[in-house]
């Protein structure tokens, strides 16, 4: 039996995604109000390169020389944000009041049709990851099953984009360019999360909780529950703090402590124990300008003054949550 093509695939995907960088990165080269065009231009030309031509590189080039150079484009990224060479444009004309009045006029004139867009977006991503899941003709499948949650979003995202060009009278042209807009607004901070992910996957491969674990048994008594407790939401969050992003933190600290320490010798409850373990590394999520998408970037989309003022008013709640999380799960797992 033949296996069934995949209409929407994970490479699709990322064609999609690396037309889109491709076109920011022309749009950016183009804009003369950018005193930084040039390198801002570079630096989204290059982030593209591995989504759009990374099959081909492979195919042409082989694994191991492909790696290399995507690992090149990685520092040649590091280096144009470390060195501050990404502007931003003006984005707007010179009459500013037409620009305000244009814009009142249009929230006016769609009122809360302006939400129903992003509202599609979650909603059509569960309704296909429900009902489109089995979806087959012939040989040929909708979704990719191997990545069915992308597959989805990537289908929600595109369809919400069309229902807002309806509704507002726009173009997909100009949903590039406010996405060009954004992009400036964000700047590097944009690809932080992917590239921290890229950061968990290193210490994983360095096996960097056993590292934690022989740490942890040389510093603390084996057998005080407490202590390993505190030690593992500690490590969670700090970690966390570190990689800006839980999901990074969870192998270390899962195998470094949950898994060898509270798991195999206290018998702890591992579902319970890893959810508040995950929500112990979130509470550092909140406390570091290292999770980019959750607290610089609001700074930056807000135009904040200060672009930590978004953790600090985060830093008591986090720390509340921290320690009632140590305690139920000391008391409950």
């Amino acid at each position: 039996m033949n296996t069934p093509q995949v209409l929407i695939s994970i490479n699709l995907i990322f064609y999609l995604i690396g037309v889109i960088l491709m076109s920011i990165a022309w749009m950016s080269l183009r804009d003369r109000s950018n005193p930084k065009r040039m390198t801002t231009a570079l630096f989204w030309f290059l982030f593209g390169i591995g989504f759009l031509f990374g099959d081909l590189m492979l195919m042409y080039l082989g694994k191991t020389l492909t790696h290399k150079l995507l690992g090149i484009i990685v520092m040649l990224l590091a280096l144009l944000a470390g060195f501050n060479l990404l502007g931003s444009g003006k984005h707007q004309t010179e009459d500013k009041a037409k620009v305000d009045a244009d814009k009142n006029a249009s929230a006016q004139r769609l009122g809360n049709k302006l939400f129903l867009p992003a509202i599609c977006i979650p909603i059509i991503t569960v309704i296909l990851s429900i009902a489109g899941k089995d979806a087959v003709w012939g040989n040929y499948t909708l979704l990719d099953p191997k990545n069915l949650t992308l597959a989805c979003l990537t289908v929600a995202c595109i369809i919400s984009v069309l229902y807002a060009c309806k509704i507002t009278g726009g173009t997909p042209i100009t949903a590039i360019q406010e996405s060009r807009r954004l992009v400036d607004a964000i700047g590097w901070a944009l690809i932080l999360p992917l590239m921290l992910a890229m950061l968990g996957g290193v210490f994983v491969a360095a096996k960097t909780g056993v590292s934690v674990q022989t740490l942890v048994t040389l510093m603390v008594n084996p057998d005080s529950r407490l202590a390993l407790i505190i030690i593992y939401c500690l490590g969670m969050a700090l970690f966390t703090m570190i990689m800006g992003n839980a999901f990074a933190a969870f192998p270390v600290m899962a195998a470094g402590i949950a898994l060898p320490s509270l798991i195999q010798q206290h018998h702890a409850n591992p579902a319970p124990l890893v959810a508040m373990g995950m929500l112990s590394g979130y509470c550092g999520t909140l406390m570091t300008p290292m999770a980019a998408n959750f607290n610089i970037v609001p700074a930056a989309l807000l135009e904040l003054k200060d672009k930590y003022q978004v953790i600090k008013y985060q830093i008591p709640t986090a720390i509340a949550v921290l320690i009632c999380n140590i305690g139920l799960m000391y008391f409950i797992v």
